[in-house]
């Protein structure tokens, strides 16, 4: 192998070549879905902006998808810069489209496409797809084979001069997914929530049989959209007049948003059964949510903290939290932005600052006008929280009296082990119930047990014993390992440890590390026996998996997972070595544990005579490892944290 670093060493991938070498950077491999998607968002949009009606997606016999929908119609004149027709420009170039312009009066003033990759992304993974666009009185048509142009753009036939639409049929390419089929119900779930977010437009699928037959169909219409949708979902657990629907949006004087920005949503009240939360931008689904939540959670508890307030509601010694008011609340919320920014390309989580402003000021003053015109609605809301927040605070004095009756309430996310051998079991605490869920699966029973972990625990380091309770996360962590929290000089109580090792198993990203952070941080100040005794571990899951294709009879196909970049370049550097052909192999980076099935799960973080642990051991619980732990972790050391970012933030990498 030459080890020559010289400038023919440095390849450029042009056109679609990067979303064929990392197609797990542009959209999720587990099966097409999600491309498919990306034409149904356009077609979407198209409705957003006023101009479709219909939007019908046909899944073919042969294993195609069209998405057809009767909007303007991409243009196809001549692109004034790129020379080549514009449909062509928009499936063939990544970070091209007509929703960069955001200004009031462009093509798609509000939109979920930002990077224009979405349907260039689409034609480089499939195997041929076929655009068709009727406007400006012709039909036109081109098709695309790997993201090539095989068949250019040709006038058709003629149309009606006002009629218009785009239908565009993709051939997925299997090589690119672990699944070649699309998951009916998950493209049912994205076509109705595109119908409960377009009241008035019809978005119909349709099923082929091998012959090209219809075999069925299906339509939905909402002319109340968000209401009728979160009323079917809660059914009888509605409470009479505990229902807000509302919208708002700014004027063209508003002095911090554009014209246009705001929001929409219905929030209901339950005392039991299910809980429903639903957020969108411009028509995408954000399933992690993000910011926009944010601000809509931020705008419900002020308000109704004001309302409690202001009435003196509140009993003596109750403080409330935004998860008391929150704890009972079922909603649904669409937002419009002007240029969201979100996690990713597959968009599961809003991460704009702004919305959390957005939705925040479009929120409270509405809701707190409402809690005072209806005054019945708004007391048994008041009783709801209060309810919540003595509940908490009583769950967090409750430990001691458990412990000591004998008796261990075990958290019901905990899903423990059946092993009675202490030195053999082991507790996961997973960042997400996602990831939770794929733990659960892939995890071994005997020895294994899992607690997912919501969101980031409390920073305990300037927290005493009996106040970290308070936060339901650390609560079930304390109570499933079975010992109390103690000082570094203390000689705490082992006889009730029920796990040998207590394993950290977050995301290989900032978040992940700041969740490990809190938690390294709970051990070393309140359970510092355990890291006495090196039952302390963080797991390290890879970032990337490659795939080889198999190379005749006696080489099977193969899989590698990778820790980090570097391990990945060694890899591929040991099949070169091995003679396997250049780009022969597939790279798929993780963005999560929660992107991880089952099985690779076990392959790479549970199995125990394959995954990678960091044990933590140190008996410093005075000296430098306590400096450290207090200048990241104390609120007074604000400044000098400041002061040592900036001196030694050049070494830190940045998370992309």
């Amino acid at each position: 192998m030459s080890k020559t670093y010289s400038d023919s060493s440095i390849r450029v991938l042009r056109g679609l070549e990067p979303v064929k070498q990392r197609p797990g950077m542009y959209t999720r491999t587990d099966n097409p879905l999600h491309i498919i998607t990306e034409v149904v968002d356009n077609s979407a949009d198209e409705a957003l902006a006023g101009f479709a009606k219909v939007v019908t997606v046909r899944l073919h016999g042969d294993g195609s998808v069209s998405v057809t929908d009767d909007g303007r119609g991409i243009p196809v004149g001549i692109h004034p810069e790129e020379g080549v027709p514009t449909v062509e420009v928009v499936f063939t170039r990544l970070h091209a489209g007509g929703k960069f312009d955001k200004k009031a009066g462009g093509a798609y003033q509000f939109s979920g496409g930002l990077h224009g990759v979405g349907v260039s992304v689409t034609n480089a993974l499939s195997l041929r797809l076929e655009v068709t666009v009727t406007r400006e009185g012709g039909v036109h048509r081109m098709a695309f084979t790997g993201g090539d142009v095989v068949e250019p753009l040709a006038l058709v036939c003629s149309a009606p001069k006002r009629a218009s639409g785009t239908s565009v049929r993709v051939w997925p390419d299997a090589q690119y997914f672990d699944s070649a089929e699309i998951p009916p119900q998950q493209l049912e779930r994205v076509l109705k929530a595109k119908a409960v977010l377009l009241p008035g437009v019809r978005v119909r699928l349709e099923i082929e049989d091998k012959n090209g037959l219809i075999k069925d169909e299906k339509e939905w219409v909402y002319q109340d959209g968000l209401s009728d949708y979160l009323r079917s979902q809660l059914a009888e657990y509605l409470i009479d007049g505990l229902f807000w629907k509302f919208s708002k949006y700014a004027p063209a004087s508003h002095d911090t948003f554009a014209e246009g920005e705001g929001a929409e949503w219905v929030v209901a009240w339950t005392e039991d059964g299910p809980i429903v939360r639903e957020s969108y931008v411009n028509l995408i689904h954000t399933p992690s949510g993000g910011t926009h939540e944010a601000g809509l959670r931020d705008g419900i508890f002020n308000a109704v903290k004001s309302y409690i307030d202001h009435h003196s509601l509140l009993p003596k010694g109750v403080k409330l939290t935004a998860d008391d008011v929150f704890s009972r609340i079922s909603f649904v919320l669409s937002t419009k932005m002007l240029d969201p920014q979100f996690q990713g390309q597959t968009k599961e989580r809003l991460s704009s600052r702004d919305a959390l402003r957005l939705v925040n000021a479009m929120v409270r003053d509405p809701l707190e006008l409402w809690l005072n015109e209806h005054q019945e609605q708004a007391k048994k809301i008041a009783e709801f929280s209060i309810r919540a927040a003595q509940t908490r605070q009583r769950a967090g004095q409750k430990i001691e009296k458990r412990k000591s009756s004998g008796v261990a309430v075990l958290p019901g996310k905990l899903a423990d082990c059946q092993s009675d051998n202490l030195e053999e079991r082991e507790l996961f605490l997973v960042e997400g119930d996602s990831a939770g869920g794929s733990a659960k699966q892939g995890r071994n029973k005997d020895t294994q047990a899992i607690l997912p972990l919501r969101g980031k625990v409390l920073n305990t380091w300037e927290h005493e014993a009996d106040r970290i309770y308070a936060n339901n996360e650390i609560h079930n962590i304390a109570v499933a390992l079975g010992v109390d929290p103690h000082a570094p000089d203390d000689t705490p109580d082992m006889s009730n440890l029920r796990y040998a090792r207590v394993i950290i198993l977050a995301d290989a990203d900032v978040d992940g590390s700041h969740i490990q952070v809190l938690l390294l941080t709970l051990f070393y100040r309140h359970f510092p026996a355990l890291i006495r005794a090196g039952r302390v571990c963080v797991a390290q899951p890879p970032l990337y998996r490659v795939d080889v294709p198999a190379q005749g009879k006696n080489k099977p196909a193969r899989k590698f997972y990778c820790l980090d970049d570097g391990e990945l370049e060694g890899t591929l550097d040991r099949l070169r070595a091995d003679k396997v052909r250049e780009g022969a192999w597939q790279v798929s980076r993780f963005k999560g544990l929660g992107e991880m099935n089952p099985v690779q799960l076990w392959e790479t973080t549970l199995n125990p005579d394959a995954r990678r642990l960091l044990t933590l051991r140190t008996d410093d619980f005075t000296g430098y490892v306590r400096e450290v732990f207090n200048k990241l972790m104390a609120k007074s050391e604000a400044a000098s944290r400041r002061a040592w970012m900036e001196e030694a933030g050049h070494l830190v990498e940045a998370d992309e």
